[in-house]
């Protein structure tokens, strides 16, 4: 029998609790819904009023992955939605705003992907960002050298950057920006990644090509246009573990001097949140967000 559970006065089917989703660890269904309760405080704000892409992966990170943009069927009439432009016509996608209706879409063992910008307002980005892809033998060490890099490069353009680990090989950066496009801003994106490859050709790639990406950083600038998304910060990843994208201090950046000093797993996030709060609350602070120049 699938338990009921009330979540802020709203009932919850909440299914397969004791399902092994992570085969390495042992780590069950009943422990992703726990630490998404757990950190919901520091991850709802990062979620709140942005359309969301479900990349699903309801036997674990060895079975079926498949991406979910519009609405999925049986969602409870209380989980907003909202009609989301796009070039093919609008669609309807889940907002998340509430510990409800997170844990209605944990339930359906999810990484939540978010667009650089929020609903009120679609035609304008609020976030820039890069995400740092190694390629092997690279690995996020090298990622902190780029994103060292690219800091100080935002930064004389009065941007301030954020850090976070993706979740899988590399490593996010994110900073508030206003007053753009998100053409705009991944033009400037581009501008910046093209630059980091002049500055360090032995250490970073701004092209995808597959071929041009061993031992090199690829920065990917492209998850700036409106269409796109990236994995939102606390996120649970498909990983053969339960990592987490989690924040991280510039500290631990500079610092980093083996991968796997920039791993984290669900149950290293709750501690961190207590000791350091979230590292990326300033993006939501309107005297941060940058103007491109």
């Amino acid at each position: 029998m699938t338990p009921i559970t009330e979540v802020e006065g709203r009932r919850l089917a909440l299914s397969n609790l004791e399902k092994v989703l992570y085969p390495a660890t042992g780590f069950t269904k009943a422990e992703v819904l726990h630490y998404y309760a757990t950190v919901a405080d520091a991850l709802l704000p990062h979620l709140r009023d942005r359309p969301l892409s479900f990349l699903r992966y309801p036997d674990g990170p060895g079975g079926q992955l498949f991406f979910a943009k519009n609405v999925p069927p049986g969602t409870p009439e209380w989980v907003t939605t909202a009609e989301v432009p796009r070039s093919e016509g609008p669609a309807r996608m889940v907002l998340v705003q509430d510990l409800a209706s997170l844990m209605w879409a944990a339930n359906l063992v999810t990484e939540f992907h978010t667009p650089q910008w929020v609903i009120q307002d679609p035609e304008r980005a609020d976030r820039l960002v890069f995400d740092l892809d190694p390629g092997a033998p690279a690995t996020v060490v090298e990622c902190c050298e780029v994103a060292l890099w690219l800091r100080e490069r935002l930064a004389a353009d009065g941007i301030e950057a954020y850090a976070k680990t993706s979740g899988a090989k590399g490593l996010h950066l994110l900073a508030a920006v206003r007053g753009s496009s998100s053409e705009r801003v991944t033009d400037y994106a581009k501008r910046l990644a093209v630059e980091a490859e002049r500055a360090m050709p032995r250490r970073v790639v701004h092209r995808m090509t597959r071929s041009l990406r061993p031992g090199k950083v690829f920065v990917d600038w492209s998850q700036n246009a409106a269409r796109k998304t990236t994995a939102a910060p606390y996120t649970l990843r498909a990983r053969p573990e339960p990592t987490v994208s989690a924040p991280v201090t510039w500290e631990e950046v500079e610092e980093c001097g083996a991968p796997e000093l920039l791993v984290f797993r669900a149950q290293d996030i709750a501690p961190r949140v207590q000791d350091y709060g979230d590292l990326l609350a300033p993006l939501f602070d309107s005297e941060v967000a940058g103007v491109l120049p």
